[in-house]
């Protein structure tokens, strides 16, 4: 991608490599973007961090890729949306989306049972944030903690037996405990990526559901909110950061992304 963008600056972080499946979702939806993503993968997991931890890191972050010149900020990661939100919105001035809510609007836009399976990290599940914004949308939501998928997908496991057990595992009680459900919210962005492996698990089961991705979800809410260019035909340029091992950024991250990470710039956030 070298071409010079001719769109807005869309800063995207997460606390590693899950939000490039937002970023990917993106690419093809804002044309001439210029894009700045950043991975703080010194500091992960965010998860086991206390809620002043996690907005201090987040704040950071976001006050990098402003810095950059980004106009316009996304939280590709659920425990930084969850915990955090309010704080960035106080401390910048510039838009700021995260994955929760559009999220759980996607799943209002299709769902008429009113009873939605989330599947996301430990964190995310204590959080009770899916919960909250399917409410507000008159929805009931089942929240299934599901933390062996995270270590799994950066495994590369996408569609091995062990992973298709864990699946089975956390899906049939998922599913015992919402047996009327017929939505399914991924509710991590590392979760796309089993997305062919969780279809077909649910079949297994005898239950397929209505599948929504929040990271497609967040991407189409991001594209939505940006006035159209008419006109405009340039490809998106990506730059890439990472607060620790750029090597393993550059591997995992292609996973997710979908192609390969050319450069990616060591930053130090200071703690």
């Amino acid at each position: 991608m070298t071409s010079t963008p001719t769109g807005p600056t869309i800063g995207v972080f997460d606390s590693g490599f899950g939000g490039l499946t937002v970023l990917r979702a993106l690419l093809p939806l804002v044309p001439g973007a210029r894009y700045l993503y950043l991975g703080d993968t010194a500091r992960l997991p965010y998860g086991s961090k206390s809620r002043q931890t996690i907005a201090r890191y987040a704040i950071s972050s976001a006050n990098f890729l402003a810095d950059q010149g980004a106009d316009r900020i996304v939280i590709a990661c659920n425990t930084a949306t969850a915990l955090a939100l309010d704080d960035l919105r106080g401390s910048l001035s510039i838009p700021i989306t995260g994955v929760i809510e559009p999220g759980a609007q996607a799943v209002a836009n299709v769902s008429s049972a009113g009873h939605v399976i989330v599947l996301a990290t430990e964190a995310t599940v204590q959080s009770r944030a899916y919960t909250r914004a399917l409410k507000a949308l008159g929805l009931k939501a089942t929240e299934k903690a599901c933390p062996l998928l995270v270590p799994l997908v950066e495994e590369g496991w996408t569609s091995h037996p062990v992973t298709a057990e864990v699946l089975r595992i956390y899906l049939s009680e998922a599913l015992a405990a919402a047996p009327d459900a017929t939505t399914l919210l991924l509710g991590c962005t590392h979760y796309p990526l089993l997305t062919p492996l969780i279809e077909c698990t649910l079949t297994e089961l005898g239950r397929p559901l209505t599948i929504i991705d929040s990271a497609g979800a967040t991407a189409a809410a991001v594209a939505a909110s940006i006035p159209a260019s008419p006109g405009v035909t340039a490809q998106p340029t990506c730059k890439f950061f990472a607060t620790d091992s750029i090597e393993k950024f550059q591997r995992l991250g292609a996973r997710f992304l979908g192609q390969p990470l050319d450069k990616v710039e060591l930053l130090d956030l200071d703690g």
